[in-house]
């Protein structure tokens, strides 16, 4: 797999790429993680099964959006491709700075400047891509609440059915889910999907976002989603609200966002997160 790889990057780069260094990095899930190097050039290569191709290509689009659309600093993807076995991405390098970091107020401008963009009509994406290892289906809608009720929460809802696991009536729940946001006036922003402080950094104090499942919807998700494993510093929603004010009711509205990751763990790890999950739904319910 490696000449495949090394002949990949060469192509990409138009010089001759052969590694010197392999070090395996580190991994939150079940891809395999690498610094590649040749003592000059650097690359950060995700490896995983085969079937995985498509996500790869998902996630170089995502990032190729978020450089044209965004004041991130943004991995440039290098090359995607695939032998038998494995599939693999190759992205650049970035040395983020070691934290902690003073500059989470240019994070929050940053992350308002990409959500004031209203450039489209409908919520969804081009096509389906994938938060983590599960599809996320992005079918365009008109009405956000309708988007967000089936396309995320009930979406998440059915994996687990199949899975033998009903943590409420889905259809009833999915309902419950339209009627709550269905006042909620709502402009497409470009999200980036996934936005936690794992998906996140900086270099040489410029914020940079990697790790996209970017999509067209509600602003508040990439919010909510940043206050729920580990909270930003006051400092970035200071300086999103101050370019892009949060409106009234984002905090009922950021317990129905926040589940959406939560069922996604309960999907993929099960364990405590499928009672943190039941725990939010009794929460939504009362």
């Amino acid at each position: 797999m490696w000449n495949t790889v090394n002949e990949q990057i060469s192509q990409a780069m138009h010089f001759d790429f052969k590694h010197t260094i392999k070090r395996q990095l580190q991994s939150p899930n079940n891809d395999k993680l690498f610094q590649l190097s040749d003592g000059i050039h650097q690359y950060f290569v995700k490896v995983a099964h085969r079937s995985d191709l498509e996500r790869f290509e998902n996630e170089a689009h995502n990032l190729q959006l978020l450089t044209k659309e965004s004041l991130f600093m943004v991995p440039d993807c290098i090359t995607t491709g695939a032998n038998i076995e494995f599939s693999f991405i190759v992205l650049e390098w970035l040395e983020l700075d070691q934290q902690p970091h003073t500059n989470w107020h240019i994070m929050g401008s940053h992350l308002a400047s990409l959500h004031l963009k209203h450039r489209q009509a409908m919520f969804g994406f081009d096509q389906d891509n994938f938060i983590g290892p599960t599809t996320q289906p992005n079918r365009w809608h008109k009405k956000w609440n309708i988007f967000f009720a089936e396309e995320r929460i009930g979406w998440q809802l059915q994996l687990l059915h199949e899975k033998g696991i009903d943590l409420v009536d889905k259809d009833y729940f999915v309902a419950l889910i339209k009627d709550m946001l269905h006042s909620h006036t709502v402009k497409p922003s470009l999200l980036h999907g996934d936005f936690w402080r794992g998906n996140m950094g900086f270099i040489q104090s410029v914020p940079s976002v990697f790790d996209p499942s970017c999509y067209y919807g509600d602003r508040e998700v990439d919010i909510a989603m940043s206050e729920l494993f580990a909270p930003l510093p006051d400092a970035f929603y200071i300086a999103y609200n101050k370019h892009y004010p949060l409106t009234q009711g984002y905090e009922q509205r950021k317990l129905i966002y926040q589940l959406y990751p939560i069922l996604n763990h309960a999907n993929i790890f099960a364990g405590h997160y499928l009672t943190e999950a039941k725990q939010k739904i009794e929460l939504l319910l009362k």
